[in-house]
């Protein structure tokens, strides 16, 4: 008999997660034990589940991915974790794989190659998307813990793109607190970095610069 892998969703659009259920149902060896709509409800359905596979956002409400990556490697560490989203840039990348993500696979990815990558990393294997660049996976082998920021948005940390989209929204700075599970001096410190960053200086220039980068829908 096929063994059954649980698998557990994370991701704050529901209609994407029931998708995503619906597809992994129609295979007998994957099994979806449960969903979550943030990073501390990914945390905490983790450790009520015990999963053998997370597939995590990393754009989060509440706890952002990285840090919700983290801890569910520091906490359930036999619980392997594949990030799922529409970030393809370098340092999302290698951020993620050192939080402890042994897979990266981007939103735009076909069912073949999810559940290749479903597969390989109950496997114990890597898997990284194709679109992804060379130069992502030689900085990873490598050990490098940065790759060299090409423009601006190369220059934001995985947080400030979090704050950036969170802004561009309409949320407040405590409301972004709330949400990140940070401090809202933290908030404004991370806001602050982006405008100085960015060289925008008003909510709406970054409105504007986050609907270019397609952090918005239009």
């Amino acid at each position: 008999m096929k063994k059954k892998y649980t698998i557990v969703i994370a991701d704050d659009h529901t209609l994407f997660r029931e998708g995503l259920r619906a597809l992994l149902s129609a295979h007998e060896d994957l099994h979806v034990l449960g969903e979550a709509e943030n990073g501390q409800e990914a945390l905490r359905t983790v450790a009520e589940r015990r999963p053998d596979l997370l597939l995590m956002d990393l754009s989060m409400p509440k706890m952002g991915g990285l840090d919700a990556i983290k801890e569910v490697k520091r906490r359930e560490p036999r619980t392997k974790v594949l990030v799922l989203t529409i970030h393809g840039t370098e340092e999302f990348v290698l951020e993620a794989l050192g939080a402890g993500a042994s897979g990266y696979i981007l939103k735009d990815a076909t069912h073949d190659e999810l559940l290749l990558a479903i597969r390989s990393v109950l496997a114990e294997k890597r898997y990284l998307s194709p679109d992804i660049s060379a130069k992502v996976i030689e900085g990873y082998i490598d050990g490098r813990k940065t790759v060299k920021s090409s423009s601006t948005w190369d220059s934001l940390t995985l947080r400030e793109r979090e704050i950036l989209k969170l802004v561009a929204e309409g949320h407040k700075n405590k409301e972004i607190a709330e949400i990140l599970f940070i401090s809202a001096k933290t908030v404004a410190k991370h806001r602050a970095n982006v405008m100085s960053k960015l060289d925008l200086h008003s909510a709406s220039a970054l409105t504007a610069y986050a609907l270019e980068r397609g952090l918005l829908a239009k």
